[in-house]
């Protein structure tokens, strides 16, 4: 991964997120959005750019299949999690980026024992091409 496109995802959140404070970080570790039954989420960044979210997923826990709705990165926070995309299975840990492209038939599962926490960076955001985020 690129240290550079690391640092600029990062300095987007502390500019979007409700309540931070412009060059003040943002523990992304703290307050995890984790639901006891499916996926838990929480908007981070909501601009006309970049959609970018936070999903957390318990053991056992998936993302329902979907077609990406925008060009989609997910950066792994946390623990380890599998994503298909259009059939094949790619294992993706803490600190891995992983690209999608739009219109990728895909699902996220954790197939672990452990919590898992991502960001799901969307670019542009959805809603900048007429679809849901």
């Amino acid at each position: 991964m690129k240290r550079g496109y690391l640092t600029a995802a990062l300095l987007i959140l502390t500019a979007g997120v409700a309540g931070a404070e412009p060059g003040k970080p943002v523990a992304l570790l703290d307050g995890v959005p984790y639901q006891d039954e499916g996926m838990g989420s929480r908007k981070i960044v909501d601009e006309k750019p970049v959609l970018m979210m936070q999903a957390a997923l318990k053991p056992g826990q998936k993302v329902p299949e979907h077609k990406a709705n925008s060009n989609v990165h997910i950066l792994v926070l946390q623990g380890a999690v599998v994503v298909n995309l259009a059939g094949t299975d790619v294992a993706v840990k803490a600190n891995d980026l992983l690209p999608v492209a739009l219109g990728t038939l895909m699902h996220i599962r954790n197939d672990s024992q452990a919590n898992a926490t991502f960001l799901i960076i969307k670019t542009p955001n959805p809603s900048q091409l007429g679809k849901a985020g």
